[in-house]
């Protein structure tokens, strides 16, 4: 079983306050690095919420060309 997988089964039932952590977590990076990476940090904000199942987070299709 992946580290993705245990952390899934761990977070179950709890996926909106894992959204706000992932938030929150990127906020603070941004702000240690005066958003110079804003833009990976907000890709990597979406990718991990798309992965934990926020509920919130709108379901990501293919890259439009």
């Amino acid at each position: 079983m992946s580290v993705m997988d245990k952390l899934k089964q761990m977070l179950k039932g709890h996926e909106t306050q894992a959204g706000q952590g992932v938030d929150k977590a990127g906020d603070y990076v941004d702000d240690k690095t005066q958003s110079k990476y804003a833009r990976q940090v907000d890709t990597a904000q979406d990718k991990l919420k798309q992965q934990l199942g926020d509920p919130d987070q709108p379901p990501q299709g293919p890259p439009q060309t």
